[in-house]
């Protein structure tokens, strides 16, 4: 019999409906919702095996759940009629096959555990036991969980593995596959500017913010280097509430593998995704694919339920002797591999949280504005509530997170973002956005790599600087903290003594400064980018008497200059076309390029997430459009999130 697999279609409901009552008892079997639900959603894939001919007949399907890691085999069944003619191997072939080729480590199962035939199946093709889940399909009928290691094949291109490391005498894991390198090294040396085809992983003694192991892990991101851990992974460690979504989908494995621990707490010392303690090793393992760091420690306390207390990240000079020789091999292991994790996304509701500050005094947007968005909400059929920070608790009540006060990795609204990403909502601006954003070390990294224009920069880094590398320099300069924002944070220095004073100011604050050469202009365009499109175009003119946009030091009335919006099409061809190459590099959410344009010549300043929106200045050309456009971008990313437009599947 010649048989097709293909992918299911919204066709196939009823032929689905009748398998489920012909093929499970009524303990097993899906609702009709679930089976809708099935074949409409992202996170599902349906496949339908079918007859070859010019009448094809649906004979059996296979569904599917993609995890990051594993595909879960939700169900497999063939109608009675055409059972015991191999097809149910054929299925699964296709399904080990399709884990391959999309690179899943795992396929899982579950199995009723009386059914003894069909586990004796699924071990015949390569399915392991690996433990019994109670009451899994109602009471007193439990399931066996089964999983099947993928056989992953070797990325053939050759990736270098680079250990970054404060003070590389300190790695004595002689048999590591992996090249042991300084900060200085990897930050200044043009070797490590250029190529792609690196692996970096970051074991610097400190990945606090602005320290030089948070800007390894931000320059190696903008190189286009893979770097583990991720600034994204080094600002979760922090977020308490972010873990404990993270790892809702390991709670049943935590507590599990916690029941023999005779205390109330726990520490788990995790190296290189495995652990010296023994028992452990699944645990580990699991953790690690969440949290990827090479060296952590996880701690765990007992409440109801066993639940992570926190994470922090071990240092070389920290890891206990007792354990030196376990870690030695695990890093040989770990160096050794191939293949590298990433992670995940899920969704929920259609209700718009738009996070504000009543009392901030420069917010991205005015009260009027703020009520020209939910207004915009309102009209495009969304609930749009304002929250604060101390709402925090309800942000999973919603769909989307639109952030409307100003953004820092270092408070609330990274927080904020990074927790509603996690639990699956829409978020302008998203975690990745306000990382990038917010430094500017990272634009200049990543601009220099795809050869955008810029004011001419030096990045100064703490113990490597040197008093002479500003005696060839042309003055004025601009010497700015990383994470500067509204003219905050930037100073204009005249000649080398006042620069030395502003850098010894600006180096108790950050271990690495940017400085550049100072380009006059009477304005600076702000280019605002939705979606990879241009939608409003403003000239933001110095303030009066001063060199910046922002003048704090002035009388308030006048701490700002003057602007005018015009319309996207008397925007300089080159500015526009620029300001999307730049916003490209950063994501695809909300921003403001900030550009000149000298002597013809157009160069980035910088890119802003979060820019500012208000009545009469942004919105000046488009009205309420503009307010329309971003509520209908942020509608359209909901519904895509959900799969509630009828869009055909697609190839992966």
């Amino acid at each position: 019999m010649e048989l097709n697999i293909r992918k299911s279609q919204s066709g196939d409901f009823h032929f689905l409906e009748k398998l489920e009552k012909d093929s499970f008892p009524n303990f097993q079997q899906s609702s009709r919702k679930s089976i809708q639900r099935s074949l409409t959603s992202k996170f599902q894939e349906v496949l339908i095996i079918e007859t070859k001919g010019n009448k094809r007949v649906s004979i059996g399907a296979v569904v599917l759940f993609k995890y990051k890691q594993a595909l879960r085999i939700y169900s497999i069944a063939v109608l009675p009629e055409y059972r015991n003619n191999g097809l149910g191997t054929i299925a699964m072939n296709h399904v080990k096959n399709m884990a391959l080729e999309k690179q899943y480590k795992k396929v899982l199962i579950e199995v009723h555990v009386k059914n003894k035939s069909l586990i004796d199946w699924y071990k015949t093709n390569g399915f392991k036991e690996t433990h019994v889940i109670k009451d899994y399909y109602t009471n007193g009928e439990d399931a066996l969980k089964m999983e099947y290691i993928s056989e992953l094949v070797d990325i053939p291109k050759k990736t270098n593995n680079i250990i970054v490391i404060n003070q590389p005498h300190k790695w004595t894991f002689s048999d590591a596959n992996a090249k042991v390198i300084s900060v200085k090294e990897y930050i200044s040396n043009p070797v490590y500017h250029t190529s792609s085809d690196m692996r970096v992983f970051n074991l610097c003694s400190s990945y606090k913010y602005q320290s030089y192991g948070y800007y390894v892990s931000l320059l190696a991101s903008a190189r286009g280097h893979r770097v583990i851990p991720s600034t994204i992974t080094i600002r979760d460690f922090k977020l308490l509430n972010v873990i404990h979504s993270a790892s809702y989908d390991l709670e049943e494995l935590i507590n599990k593998e916690l029941e023999k621990v005779p205390a109330d707490k726990f520490k788990l010392n995790i190296y290189f995704g495995q652990t010296a303690k023994k028992g452990f090793s699944l645990l580990a393992n699991r953790l690690y694919q969440l949290f990827e760091t090479p060296l952590f420690e996880i701690e765990f306390i007992k409440q109801d339920k066993w639940i992570i207390k926190g994470i922090k990240v071990l240092t070389l000079n920290k890891l206990p002797e007792s354990e030196i020789e376990y870690i030695n091999e695990f890093a040989r292991k770990y160096f050794n591999k191939r293949r590298f994790n990433k992670t995940k996304i899920i969704n929920y509701k259609y209700d718009i949280a738009i996070l504000i500050d009543p009392e901030e005094q420069t917010p991205p947007s005015c009260k009027r504005a703020l009520q020209k968005f939910k207004s915009a909400a309102n009209r495009k059929g969304l609930y749009a509530e304002f929250i604060t920070k101390t709402d925090f608790d309800k942000l999973n009540e919603f769909d989307a997170l639109f952030i409307r006060e100003t953004t820092s990795v270092n408070n609330h609204t990274y927080e904020f973002s990074r927790m509603a990403y996690a639990e699956g909502l829409v978020v302008i601006d998203d975690p990745w956005s306000i990382l990038r954003c917010s430094n500017k070390i990272f634009q200049n990294e990543i601009f220099r790599k795809h050869k955008i224009l810029t004011p001419q920069t030096v990045v100064f880094t703490k113990n490597i600087f040197e008093k002479k590398d500003l005696d060839n320099m042309n003055y004025p300069l601009v010497l700015k903290q990383p994470d500067s924002a509204f003219s905050l944070g930037i100073t204009k220095v005249e000649n080398r003594e006042e620069a030395l004073n502003a850098i010894t100011e600006l180096f108790k604050k950050s271990d690495m400064i940017v400085c550049q050469e100072f380009l006059y202009s009477e304005f600076d365009w702000r280019i605002g980018i939705l979606d990879n499109n241009p939608i409003f175009a403003c000239k933001y003119y110095m303030s009066k008497g001063h060199w910046q946009i922002y003048n704090w030091a002035g009388e308030a009335e006048e701490n700002s200059g003057d602007s005018e919006t015009v319309d996207i099409e008397e925007v300089p061809e080159e500015v526009i076309r620029i300001a999307l190459k730049a916003a490209a590099l950063i994501g695809d959410g909300l921003y403001g390029v900030d550009l000149k344009l000298v002597n013809d010549k157009v160069y980035v300043v910088e890119v802003n997430d979060n820019p500012n929106i208000d009545v009469d200045i942004e919105d000046y050309v488009l009205k309420d459009k503009l307010y329309d456009r971003i509520i209908e971008s942020i509608y359209n990313r909901i519904e895509i999130s959900k799969n509630i437009q009828k869009i055909n599947f697609r190839n992966n």
